[in-house]
């Protein structure tokens, strides 16, 4: 399995059939997945997988398996996902995390490789995350990563704040020194 990206704490490689378990104990927490629209099962991992692979297919890109250094352990997933908003279809970076992870900075840290590596892969002037209004942990990982709120939309019956970030504040907060 080829490393796509890798950050101080963690790689991101392509999912494959064997993670389904790890997907799942993410995507099968209700209060991880408080924020969508219904709960998901253990069947709904191994589907989770398989659409991803169909991603790498078609886009070149999907979620990515987020895999902890330190205990080789799938521990999420981050990547970019084409999302329909408004008859358009936009690059979102997206991420889900085991709750147990919750809290240091990994989503943050992931994310961030994946906006680098969207603006560097992708001819898009911009990506997004869409998030509920009410998913605080998730719009903090959007704002850590420079992003604001461009519009509000309604996706599946729910509100969502559609973050933004264009190319150049991106690569001109790239380009700042850290403090």
């Amino acid at each position: 399995m080829q490393t796509i990206l890798e950050t101080p704490r963690l790689l991101l490689r392509e999912l494959v059939p064997d993670d389904a378990e790890a997907i799942a104990r993410i995507i099968c927490d209700r209060q991880t997945m408080r924020y969508y629209p219904a709960p998901f099962t253990r069947a709904d991992a191994d589907e989770w997988v398989a659409r991803n692979q169909r991603r790498y297919q078609a886009n070149g890109h999907g979620l990515w398996a987020v895999v902890l250094k330190a205990s080789a352990e799938v521990i999420g997933d981050c990547g970019v996902v084409l999302q329909q908003v408004e008859q358009q279809e936009l690059p979102e970076v997206g991420y889900h995390f085991r709750r147990d992870m919750w809290g240091q900075g990994l989503a943050t840290e992931a994310a961030r490789a994946c906006f680098d590596w969207g603006f560097h892969h992708l001819p898009t002037e911009f990506l997004i995350s869409l998030i509920r209004p009410e998913n605080a942990p998730s719009r903090g990982v959007a704002e850590r990563n420079g992003l604001t709120v461009w519009k509000r939309v309604m996706r599946q019956g729910f509100v969502h704040d559609v973050f933004r970030i264009d190319r150049e504040a991106w690569e001109h907060r790239r380009a700042k020194p850290s403090s």
